[in-house]
Order: structure tokens, then C-alpha cells, then sequence
């Protein structure tokens, strides 16, 4: 069964403004909408699933060859396009964007002005949301939450109930989980597993640059340095340090630095 249809209303939309979109009205009660009630803009019958649940509301947009079925909604200014899905019960609103070949179902959200694009999966109990992107083949899933102004990209994972918030940027073969915290400028990348907070530490602004060093441990249970343009295990760092800066006061707090992320950071 049919359970919209179109109204004749069409815009253009698209980053070339050169995509046509038209607006839905419902042909039947289904799920909260009922018949009559107007819906969003798509630009084919494909883009929204006649079975189920799944609804375009408000000003929100479905092109390309993006899909939305399942229990699905996309409301408010949100716009799902190219070879996007949306699907089960996730939620895509505010002004957030999912597209390329990004899935989001499960119960996930995605919401804000988050962007969601490449070969991405969110899915689970996820958010993104505020500033936050998630792309490459990186995957979001679990109870996660990824916000803020945070990245996630490369073909990295967090899962469980990880948060990765701020400023921070997590990438390469990266895995967050449990009940692991990147946040503030924090960069994670390469092969890092972080699954509690003490797997990781942030300090700065310091050092010669007067920005910010992270240490994290990786899945060989070694402590990884990011620090400016080097990345490496910690006992490479120091040499690197020593080579550089020798004894000057710079060497002394890269080494301080250093000496506290062995304290801290819990490699058992």
C-alpha cells in the first residue's frame, strides 16, 4: 500500500542547486502521522519506504540515491543523500547531514550540525551530534556518544560507552570502548586501544610548539606519543627530545611529561 503521495510543491536543492526535490503528504495513518499530514521533500519514491513507519518530516531532504525505511525519521533541516541508508529506528535531525555510503540504523542518532559520510556505520544506541563528523570507514556503535567538535575518521571504532568530545580527533586503527573518555585536543590514531581514562593523557598547552602532547596506549601495550609532527612509542620521543631540544627547559617538560604518562596511563 501506498502511504504517500506527492503534493506538487518542488524545490531545487543540492549543492549545485541543481537536485529537485518535492514535497510529501500522507495517504494513510501509519506509526504518529496521520493521513493528510505533510511531510519533508524527496526526490523519488525510492528514497522513502511505502512500508513501515519511515517518514520525512518538515524541511528536511532525501536525494540521491539515499534510502529511508524501517522506523526511521529525518526531520528538521536534516538532508540524507548520494548512497546514504537510514534505517530501524534512527533518528536524523537538526542540521545534520548523512551521505556518501553512510548507514545509520539501530537506534542511533544523529543529530545537530553532525556530519556522517564515507563508508561509515552508526548504529546501536550511537550519537553524534553538535560539530562533530565521522567519516572514512570508521564505525560508531554501542552506546557511544561522539560530540562537540570532535572527529572520528580513518578506520577507527569507538563502541560501548565511550565518549569522544571536544576538540579530539581519533583515526587510523583506533579503538575506543568501555568506558574510555577522549576529549579536549586529544589525537589518537595508529593502532590505539583505549578502553578505561587512564589509558590516556593529554598535557599542554606545553612544550617548544605550546600546544598539546597526547599519550595513549596501543594494542601492543606500548605507550604512543603524539606530539606536534612526531608519532612513535614513548622511548623513541625522549631520543627525539634529547636530539632536539638536549637540556633546555623545553627538554625538561617534554621529559616531565613523559615520565607522568608512565605513572598515569594503566598498562595492566
Amino acid at each position: 500500500m501506498r502511504k504517500y503521495e506527492f503534493t506538487g510543491e518542488a524545490k531545487k536543492t543540492g549543492c549545485f542547486g541543481d537536485i529537485t526535490v518535492r514535497r510529501i503528504r500522507a495517504a494513510i495513518s501509519f506509526g504518529t502521522v496521520r493521513a493528510g499530514d505533510l511531510g519533508g521533500w524527496i526526490a523519488k519514491e525510492e528514497n522513502l519506504a511505502h512500508d513501515a513507519n519511515a517518514w520525512v518530516y518538515g524541511n528536511a531532504e532525501v536525494y540521491g540515491d539515499a534510502k529511508v525505511y524501517g522506523n526511521a525519521k529525518v526531520y528538521g533541516d536534516a538532508k540524507v543523500w548520494e548512497n546514504a541508508n537510514v534505517w530501524g529506528n534512527a533518528n536524523v535531525w537538526g542540521n545534520a547531514e548523512v551521505y556518501d555510503n553512510a548507514e545509520v540504523y539501530g537506534d542511533a542518532n544523529v543529530w545537530g550540525n553532525a556530519k556522517v559520510w564515507g563508508n561509515v556505520k552508526v548504529c546501536g544506541n550511537a550519537d553524534v551530534y553538535g560539530n562533530a563528523e565521522v567519516y572514512d570507514n570508521a564505525e560508531v556503535y554501542g552506546d557511544a556518544n561522539v560530540w562537540g567538535n570532535a572527529e572520528v575518521c580513518g578506520n577507527a571504532e569507538v563502541y560501548g560507552n565511550a565518549e569522544v568530545y571536544g576538540n579530539a580527533d581519533v583515526y587510523g586503527n583506533a579503538e575506543v570502548y568501555g568506558n574510555a573518555e577522549v576529549c579536549g585536543n586529544a589525537e589518537v590514531c595508529l593502532n590505539a586501544e583505549i578502553s578505561q581514562k587512564n589509558h590516556l593523557l593529554v598535557i599542554g598547552p606545553a612544550g617548544s610548539r605550546n600546544s598539546f602532547t597526547t599519550f595513549f596506549l596501543d594494542k601492543n601495550n606500548e605507550i604512543i606519543v603524539r606530539c606536534g609532527c612526531f608519532l612513535g612509542n614513548i622511548n623513541r620521543f625522549l631520543e627525539k627530545v634529547e636530539e632536539t631540544h638536549g637540556d633546555s627547559k623545553y627538554a625538561l617538560v617534554y621529559r616531565a611529561a613523559a615520565e607522568v604518562a608512565r605513572i598515569h596511563i594503566d598498562k595492566n
